[in-house]
């Protein structure tokens, strides 16, 4: 490493400097010198150790989309609408947003919704490709998110199914009998967030030992862990490691 502003006189050659060195052994130390996570994004005095300095990002709140919706997503709605009589009661509201369609379903109902997708000739969503957890902590009081990636490959169309269970009461119903794919994926679901899939054949951690306790994935869940050694020095587990200046 050289500093480009020490130069000899006749060459002007850089001079070999020696870099300033960590605090201590331990990898996760930064430098005295260093400005790397001081004030991240204008936030000081924290002692937030993410490296984002404390910095509370502002939400966007989700609003319902006027129609038309544009594309295929009215299509997917009005035949929804028309094979399912319960349409009105089950949707709480249709969301396009970053060009995906997303309906936000009743958690009771979400086994019923999924049935018709898949069933009707006008949708016929026959995969499900995926299930995941999400924690909404402190944006909403129903925090606990669960969202279906569900697609038609008859008509090359894919769209969102979303439905949200507070911590209280984490109940809904599996779509494993639907969709089989859902198997796992509602296990890990279960094993990170803590979410009830009533009627699994089989819902058990996946992940985590069988008397973990807790749900790693919860923004609430403590950051905890185990030192590592890396290259001779040991990271301390991240509620150890000294905050960010």
């Amino acid at each position: 490493m050289t500093a480009p502003n020490d130069r000899n006189n006749d060459g002007g050659v850089p001079v070999p400097v020696t870099p300033a060195g960590a605090s201590s052994t331990a990898p996760a130390e930064y430098p005295p010198a260093s400005p790397a996570g001081r004030g991240m994004f204008g936030n000081h005095g924290t002692g937030d150790v993410s490296g984002y300095g404390g910095l509370v990002r502002q939400r966007q709140p989700i609003e319902e989309a006027a129609r038309p919706y544009g594309g295929y997503f009215d299509e997917v709605r009005d035949a929804l609408e028309e094979a399912y009589p319960a349409f009105g009661d089950a949707i709480e509201k249709v969301v396009v947003d970053r060009g995906e369609l997303t309906l936000h379903v009743r958690p009771e109902r979400i086994a019923e919704v999924c049935q018709v997708m898949r069933d009707d000739l006008a949708l016929r969503f026959e995969l499900c490709s995926s299930v995941s957890g999400v924690d909404y902590l402190g944006a909403d009081e129903r925090r606990l998110h669960v969202v279906y990636l569900l697609t038609s490959m008859t008509y090359r169309r894919r769209v969102r199914l979303e439905a949200a269970v507070s911590v209280e009461s984490p109940h809904l119903p599996s779509v494993t009998a639907i969709y089989p794919t859902a198997d796992w994926q509602e296990r890990e679901a279960y094993d990170m967030f803590g979410i009830v899939f009533d009627g699994h054949p089989n819902l058990t951690r996946i992940l985590m030992p069988d008397d973990w306790e807790g749900h790693p994935q919860r923004k609430d869940y403590p950051l905890g862990g185990v030192a590592v050694e890396y290259k001779g020095a040991e990271i301390p587990p991240p509620d150890r490691r000294r905050s960010y200046q």
